[in-house]
């Protein structure tokens, strides 16, 4: 392990002075510059929690009110500051809630440093009191995980977890000390790590295959690049501007990769996937080169993979090699962060135009405009959740961070709303992870204070974390909620209408009122039902200083279109 030395505890004397697992912890942590620590104490990580108290100038600790709050609320901070989030959290159930946050953050490639307290181990593997095997379970979840038993080997065990959470694709780690460690006492030596002998996060890209996809490009005349959080992770977004506009090359974004390139650059031609944009889609099958880059194939860009870009050569670029070729055939793969490879990619390429190419995604846009209209201008007398994007983009210029959660309000914000900033567009990927928003919107609010942090959410992810709103009262995080209220299960309905025969069970919900519990909870709220009122509102909304709540009742029964059905290809995308 390649290592630097930055931390050593030592009385005035000059002698190394030996101090509790706990506080070795929390130094630990203060060398690899944590400032925000998101938790729930408990029996098993009470000892922490006590050190924690020496630490206070230095360690800024926000306490959610459950921990999958909490581990949701590291991965909006590390979403939008480019961070490692870091959780704390206590054994049996306290670590057991933290999977589904593991889950997320392991598939949409999050660092995170999840640190559980464990029953003493002596204990170990005799069902002790909120005693839970969390190495085994957090296994298939998690980028790598460790339990310490020694306060002399918490140091190196944070230093690793640092480094692998965040190199390479980064992941969640997860450190569980028993309970004798924290208290146990041994010597404090930090060194950072920037290496391990069996782990080689940084690829070196074959130059072969750079010069192998420069051709292709070069050679193109129907070039089109698919634009995924690898950029947004890697920070190469002026490489990924500079290749587009000196190739001429239109680009599409996942979901993840929204705003890794300007809305508003002329070569931004839309949102790819099931409920995206219809050009970007259909034009997948039309384009003759199709270059992805951090991005994985899954299967709501692809749609039917056998009907995926049959008139295209492939060209992967990705950190993670396991990606390449995974799903889709592969001509060229580059193994490598984007952006080194679009560095070394961008002198090979020709300064190139293909104009009728970039028509044709304005002339499939004409085709999409209708629902356009009808989405964010409704004639309709209910509101629609598009025109309440539309018109928040506008209020905000699409400066904001938004923070979706996962249903149809996610996709419609995909949609409409227009992220020109870098990091500004925070959601629940691959997971789908119901009631992510809340706790990941003031967790993002935490990671960038100085930027309007609005959390756009449905009625029925709300109420999966709406006991957040006390986190959100105590330590006044002023982030701007808006729930889409239709009083179902939006994007379940949906399905059930289209493919099911219209039999809606389960779906409708009969909800609180959420304006009162907002009172409850201190936060100023408003309730709104007519667009006669909308924009005053949006602008109360954004004018407060403190935490706000919009409750906006939308039509019951809207569809989002368009949509590529299970089966189908993306060229096969229903527009109604």
């Amino acid at each position: 392990m390649k290592t630097e030395a930055i931390a050593t505890q030592k009385d005035s004397s000059g002698i190394n002075q030996q101090i509790t697992g706990s506080e070795i912890l929390l130094r630990s942590l203060i060398a690899e510059e944590v400032q925000t620590l998101f938790g729930y104490p408990g029996g098993a990580i009470m000892p922490v929690y006590d050190s924690l108290y020496s630490f206070s100038d230095q360690l800024k600790h926000i306490l959610v009110r459950h921990e999958q709050g909490a581990i949701h609320a590291a991965q909006g901070f590390a979403r939008v500051s480019g961070k490692t989030g870091v959780v704390l959290a206590t054994s049996g159930p306290g670590a057991t809630n933290l999977i589904t946050g593991l889950a997320d953050a392991m598939i949409d490639s999050t660092p995170l440093v999840c640190i559980t307290g464990q029953v003493a181990s002596h204990l170990l593997g005799t069902d002790a009191f909120q005693e839970t095997d969390i190495i085994n379970i957090s296994l298939p979840v998690t980028k790598w995980n460790i339990q310490v038993t020694r306060a002399a080997d918490v140091a190196s065990a944070v230093a690793r977890a640092f480094f692998i959470a965040k190199s390479g694709r980064p992941g969640p780690v997860l450190i569980d000390i028993t309970k004798d460690a924290q208290f146990e006492m041994a010597d404090f030596h930090y060194e950072i790590c920037h290496q391990l002998k069996t782990y080689k996060p940084i690829p070196n890209p074959d130059q072969r295959s750079i010069a192998e996809a420069a051709k292709l490009i070069n050679e193109a005349s129907r070039p089109y690049i698919l634009s995924g959080q690898g950029i947004i992770l890697s920070g190469a977004q002026t490489e990924l501007i500079d290749c587009a506009e000196k190739a001429g090359i239109p680009v599409a974004s996942t979901l993840l990769g929204l705003s890794g390139f300007p809305a508003s650059h002329p070569l931004y031609v839309g949102y790819l996937g099931m409920h995206g944009n219809y050009s970007p889609n259909v034009n997948t099958n039309e384009c003759d080169v199709l270059i992805a880059i951090g991005m994985r194939f899954d299967d709501r860009v692809t749609g039917n993979v056998a009907k995926y870009a049959p008139n295209a050569k492939v060209i992967h670029i990705d950190i993670d090699e396991s990606e390449i070729g995974k799903i889709i055939k592969t001509e060229v793969g580059i193994h490598a962060d984007a952006k080194h490879a679009l560095t070394l990619l961008l002198p090979h390429l020709k300064k190139t135009e293909h104009p009728e190419w970039l028509a044709s995604f304005k002339k499939l846009d004409e085709l999409e405009k209708a629902i356009i209209q009808q989405d964010c201008h409704p004639e309709c007398e209910g509101l629609k959740m598009g025109e309440v994007v539309r018109r928040l983009n506008q209020i905000t210029q699409g400066n904001s961070v938004v923070c979706t959660d996962v249903g149809q309000h996610q996709m419609v914000t995909s949609r409409y709303y227009s992220f020109n900033d870098l990091r500004s567009c925070i959601s629940s990927g691959g997971l789908g992870t119901m009631g992510f928003c809340l706790p990941a919107a003031m967790g993002a609010k935490c990671g960038a204070p100085e930027k309007d942090v609005i959390a756009i959410i449905g009625d029925g992810g709300f109420q999966m974390t709406i006991q957040e709103l006390g986190t959100i009262m105590q330590y006044q995080i002023p982030v701007k909620i808006i729930i889409l209220n239709n009083n179902f299960l939006g994007m379940v309905r949906q399905w059930q209408q289209l493919f099911f025969d219209k039999r809606y069970s389960f779906t409708e919900m009969d909800n609180p009122d959420f304006v009162a519990i907002a009172k409850a909870y201190r936060i100023e709220s408003q309730k709104v039902e007519s667009r006669d009122y909308l924009d005053q509102a949006l602008m109360d909304m954004m004018n407060h200083k403190g935490p706000y709540l919009l409750e906006v009742v939308v039509e019951k029964e809207e569809n989002v279109f368009p949509m590529v059905p299970t089966g189908a290809g993306v060229a096969e995308m229903r527009l109604t």
